[in-house]
């Protein structure tokens, strides 16, 4: 079995997530009093120097020049390495979240929200802001069957924990990614489609307002912002420090990786989706082709498939794609923990990239298909890596109203990523590349977009990402944060 190959195809990143502000503030900030949807709330002026700060604080706060700062500036991709903040907040507790953004408030410095660190824009890596970085607010606890996370926990920490207790949630496959990110945007991954979104399992959160206030907000409890941290996105109506899940058992997963030689992409493309789209719930997939100098210049097509069902019905799922005829076949049965880590590929790696994405509402026109895998069978030399991969939803995903939380894409086939890393150089041609391959689509899937893969470039990003929920949601981010204190592009 090749490992090494179903870990590039499956693991890489695929499933980064997003919690970012940055920017610069549009309106001059107040440090008195503010109205919210949670009412008038003062905000005292907080310290007036980095060293009154810093003494406030239960984590710690580094300066440039400080030690560790050099080091912990730093995101999973190093394409933003260059950023530079204005200095860097870790906090360990709630407190350390209002004293920050109080502090700012008081100053008119913008601020750039960290859990993860995987905004594609950079946004999260924070240069010339105060980044607020939730990383060390990393606790596990649990109550019943009910799990809560710290901001900062990501899904290399929280699938072990899962695994030791029985129980399972349907997020992304990328061990570095923070789960508050991947849940603000909705969060796909590999149950997606038995499981759901890894929104749809928040029952609840903690969030700091931009007045200083912390507020639980849940069905019950501030209902529309419950409604909009559930796929809306995050750095717009406050910082969550911690999420709370409804589990569900942890499956035994079985998988295949089927390969098809790239001269059959048109065809194949299309039978996927057909096959998807009308598939058992239990059944996901995820479909790619990959080019690049680490393929050695040599177009690649292959689909990773996951059954959460019993092992005995896997191939009776599989059989719309097996009748396509793939080239290779290569099987694995795992624990639900397992399974996670075998997908999740080196948790250690950084690297630089350029991405984007569409939503499918439909498959692809066979023709664009072909130019695309062409374009990635002549992927330029600075390039380690391109691709599109293409991950189903529907099942669960599509039984939820797409008005019943911010992730409107309910009905959608399928998330589509457009990558390009690299190991030298500038972005300049892996962007424009992952523009090329977005562009060669875009006849198909239209202006639609998926809100964890940030993309700078859309004309008009509030509606490719949230569709019709888009002017609920920006009454909730004035109702949350009426001053405009978070300042993110998007």
């Amino acid at each position: 079995m090749d490992l090494s190959r179903r870990d590039v195809l499956l693991g890489g990143i695929g499933a980064a997530a997003l919690a970012a502000c940055g920017g610069t503030p549009s309106a001059p900030l107040s440090a008195t009093t503010s109205t919210s949807a949670a009412g008038p709330v003062t905000t005292p002026g907080g310290p007036t120097s980095w060293a009154d700060l810093a003494r406030t604080l239960k984590g710690r706060l580094l300066l440039p020049g400080s030690a560790d700062y050099d080091t912990d500036h730093l995101t999973p991709n190093s394409r933003y390495d260059s950023a530079r903040p204005t200095a860097l907040l870790e906090a360990a507790s709630e407190s350390d979240v209002a004293a920050g953004i109080a502090y700012a408030r008081s100053r008119r410095i913008p601020v750039a929200l960290r859990s993860g660190g995987h905004s594609y824009p950079g946004w999260s890596a924070g240069d010339a802001h105060l980044v607020i970085d939730s990383r060390k607010l990393s606790t596990i606890t649990w109550s019943g069957t009910d799990v809560t996370v710290g901001a900062g926990v990501k899904l290399g920490h929280l699938y072990p924990a899962l695994a030791a207790s029985g129980r399972a949630l349907p997020g992304g496959s990328c061990p570095t990614v923070g789960v508050t990110g991947l849940t603000l945007g909705g969060g796909v991954g590999v149950m997606t489609r038995a499981y759901g979104l890894l929104c749809d399992h928040l029952t609840s959160a903690r969030v700091v307002l931009p007045t200083g206030q912390t507020v639980t907000t849940s069905a019950t409890e501030h209902p529309d912002l419950f409604w909009a941290l559930r796929g809306g996105g995050g750095g717009h109506t406050g910082v969550v420090t911690s999420l709370t899940y409804a589990t569900a058992p942890a499956p035994t997963v079985s998988s295949t990786y089927l390969t098809w030689p790239v001269s059959r992409a048109g065809d194949i493309v299309g039978a996927w989706f057909g096959a998807l789209g009308s598939a058992d719930s239990r059944l996901w997939s995820t479909l790619k082709i990959l080019g690049g100098s680490a393929h050695h210049g040599n177009a690649k097509l292959g689909a990773t498939v996951t059954w959460v069902g019993p092992t005995s019905g896997f191939n009776a799922a599989l059989a719309p794609l097996l009748a396509t005829n793939p080239t290779g076949r290569y099987d694995a049965v795992h624990s639900f923990g397992d399974a996670m880590t075998y997908f999740g590929g080196d948790p250690a790696s950084r690297e630089a990239f350029a991405a984007a994405s569409h939503i499918a509402y439909s498959p692809p026109k066979p023709g664009a298909i072909a130019q695309t895998a062409q374009l990635i069978a002549s992927t330029p030399g600075q390039i380690h890596e391109s691709g599109i991969s293409i991950d189903a939803l529907g099942g669960q995903v599509a039984a939820v109203d797409r008005g019943a939380t911010a992730f409107v894409h309910r009905k959608a086939l399928a998330t589509v990523q457009y990558t390009a890393t690299y190991d030298q150089g500038t972005a300049v041609v892996p962007a424009t590349f992952v523009g090329q391959l977005r562009a060669a689509m875009t006849d198909s899937w239209g202006a639609s977009a998926y809100v964890n893969y940030s993309d700078a470039t859309l004309t008009d990003p509030g509606t490719a990402y949230f569709g019709d929920n888009w002017p609920r949601l920006q009454q909730v981010r004035r109702a949350y944060d009426p001053d405009g204190f978070f300042t993110q592009p998007q």
